[in-house]
């Protein structure tokens, strides 16, 4: 299990490297060029900027995440081979910074969907908060006053540049299915990933958040049985997903330990939160602590640990604790106590591991 740690970029982040870099564990930064226009190809002295900052610290680029897919190709509409060979030109000068995941999504228009983003907990707390009753009758441009209207950060997933033509949007997908979807996405897929192949890059797409339809847009990337489909979509190591158990585990019929095990060695990343679920259908970040929240992140843990995960993990999402003025759901105290919680329990997880492959050696030993 490689730690790693979502970071915006110097002058889009409450957090420093240097800060980054004293949390026991983490050796790489989750980065992006979150200022380049979905659609458009990341330029790659731009990249070597942010691979300068990183070695400074000895942090690696390993990791990329939001390398955003442009609303043509998730459309299917004839433009989409003009953005999907900028997707390739990015990918390859991404591999000359040495990225080895890129971690990206389907979602249409939203990336993620919350209605408040700072919910209260019983701790006085706050958390990323979705409450169902307001989506349901919510205008979606009432969400984007909300979300959009945080000036200090980029907001990944809610670019200007896309939400100013929402309505026109809105009204292309009036017609896309999940099934168009998903044609559309194996469409993307098979033009990648050999690229993916020759860069030795792996792609790993993110699940929706949250996995439902929401404002009666598609979503595909919501369960095990898709998860599968997904994978199955173009046959390749290269092609796998990020497995996060925060956007999948709000769904009650979603086992993540199930999904560990079956996809096993398509996990190019993984997101680990947890979150409190509501009969209603609402649900609030909590903190990483099983106790805390409705997802059993001990589970969770022991089951990476079961299959010797090697790749790449963050915590995912945190509280905003200790009165911090962060950017929503990524301060540097409840991620950092998160990424403590996680690795004790791997910790634990392989110590016991190393004293039952010793009983039985001596076991052996003995009856020999």
């Amino acid at each position: 299990m490689r730690m790693v740690f979502r970071w915006f970029g110097e002058g889009n982040d409450s957090i420093s490297l240097s800060q980054v870099k004293q949390i026991p564990g983490v050796e790489g930064i989750v980065w992006a060029l979150h200022n380049v226009p979905v659609g458009e190809i990341w330029p790659l002295d731009r990249m070597q900027e942010i691979k300068k900052q990183a070695n400074k610290y000895n942090l690696h680029l390993d990791v990329v995440e939001s390398v955003n897919i442009h609303e043509t190709i998730k459309l299917g509409t004839p433009e989409r081979d003009h953005y999907i060979n900028n997707y390739l030109e990015t990918i390859k000068n991404l591999a000359t910074v040495g990225v080895k995941v890129i971690c990206y999504n389907f979602m249409p228009v939203f990336d993620w969907v919350r209605t408040d983003l700072f919910g209260k907990l019983s701790d006085d707390s706050t958390a990323l908060f979705y409450e169902k009753a307001k989506v349901d009758d919510m205008d979606p441009m009432e969400l984007v006053e909300k979300i959009a209207s945080n000036p200090d950060y980029t907001m990944p997933g809610w670019e200007p540049e896309r939400l100013e033509t929402l309505k026109e949007l809105f009204h292309a997908y009036h017609e896309v299915s999940t099934t168009d979807l998903m044609n559309n996405l194996a469409y993307f897929l098979e033009r990648v990933i050999p690229v993916c192949e020759a860069y030795d890059i792996k792609l790993a797409i993110h699940p929706d958040d949250p996995p439902w339809e929401i404002f009666g847009l598609p979503r595909i990337v919501t369960t095990q049985e898709r998860l599968r489909e997904i994978i199955n979509l173009v046959p390749s190591h290269c092609n796998g997903i990020t497995l996060c158990s925060g956007a999948l585990g709000v769904r009650a019929d979603n086992d993540i330990v199930s999904m560990i095990h079956e996809f096993a060695d398509h996990i190019h990343f993984a997101h680990i939160r947890n979150v409190k679920l509501f009969d209603n259908g609402d649900f609030i970040e909590t903190s990483h602590m099983t106790r805390d929240g409705s997802i059993a992140i001990d589970d969770i843990v022991k089951a990476y640990n079961q299959i010797s995960f090697k790749g790449y993990v963050r915590p995912d999402h945190g509280r905003h604790i200790w009165e911090e003025q962060c950017r929503p759901g990524y301060g540097l105290y409840d991620r950092a106590l998160g990424i403590m919680y996680l690795s004790g329990l791997w910790d634990a997880y392989q110590s016991m591991k190393r004293r039952d492959e010793t009983h039985v050696t001596d076991t052996q030993q003995f009856k020999g």
